[in-house]
């Protein structure tokens, strides 16, 4: 397939980096490489979005320590960056926001491309742009994706997908939008069948064609909640995250009991926030 005829693709993570780790890294090239290697595709930029404060999740250390981790360890990545819309927000913001602030961004960025292009436009083209801007910023479109601009899609773990059978955890008409307007890209790993967990949602089911499963070949069992336990023992977490996070995590103490223990006993925002709408 010609490069032109291919879809360009951001793709977009979601969650705490707590604290970022070589895994998460690692997620950005395999799906890179699986979107790539099917010719459809053209993955051109990754983005790490942290969530903010107000998640309430145990043992979360404030976001401006996530934040700065995140950029170390991007630092020498040519494609994926770090967004701090997210972090920044003074409430939780589901993540289907968070995707479709990042799709409205590029489509904002569209308009504004064919506005300062030198190519003589017809009469209306730029009250058009802005229409089209203002549109989808008042409403929900059910085709958020523009023509010629790169779709974001979410990037996460097979422990993502299978959070969506969690009750309240999520909202259902939020799984629908995110599988049907944004899609999938979930590396699965040894214990998990992504597949099945498909299989048994009518709404995943349905979507199945937009959610891009990947295979990790090369096992690799890092995750934050390990490497903060190695922490708290005073054990080594080199070569489990960059070593510029692992520099800045010992310079500032991040993680220690009492850290682990910030938010305990508070409800998780969107548990909070579902099982409250849902009794209203």
């Amino acid at each position: 397939m010609d490069k032109s005829e291919k879809t360009e693709v951001v793709l977009l993570a979601c969650g705490s980096f707590n604290p970022i780790t070589n895994m998460h890294l690692r997620l950005f090239e395999l799906a890179k490489d699986y979107l790539n290697g099917t010719g459809k595709y053209r993955v051109i930029k990754g983005i790490i979005s942290p969530v903010g404060d107000a998640y309430k999740k145990k043992g979360l250390i404030p976001a401006h320590h996530r934040i700065i981790m995140a950029e170390l360890a991007t630092k020498t990545s040519n494609w994926v960056e770090v967004d701090t819309w997210e972090s920044l927000q003074k409430e939780w913001t589901e993540t289907v926001k968070v995707l479709r602030h990042h799709q409205e961004k590029l489509e904002a960025g569209n308009c504004d491309h064919r506005q300062n292009s030198p190519v003589v436009e017809r009469s209306g083209r730029k009250r058009k742009c802005l229409e089209q801007r203002q549109d989808s910023s008042q409403k929900k479109s059910l085709e958020p994706k523009t023509k010629g601009v790169p779709e974001v899609k979410l990037l996460c773990g097979a422990d993502l997908l299978e959070s969506f059978g969690v009750p309240n955890l999520w909202k259902s008409e939020d799984i629908s939008r995110i599988v049907a307007d944004y899609g999938l890209v979930c590396v699965t790993r040894d214990g998990s069948d992504a597949q099945k967990f498909i299989y048994e949602s009518d709404v995943l089911w349905k979507h199945q064609s937009n959610i891009h499963l990947v295979n990790e070949w090369i096992n690799n069992d890092i995750s934050s909640t390990k490497i903060r336990r190695a922490l708290r023992r005073g054990q080594s977490i080199r070569y489990l995250v960059p070593d510029l996070v692992q520099e800045y995590i010992e310079k500032h103490d991040l993680y220690s009991s009492e850290s682990e223990d910030r938010n305990v006993g508070v409800v998780l925002a969107p548990l909070q926030r579902n099982t409250s709408e849902a009794k209203s």
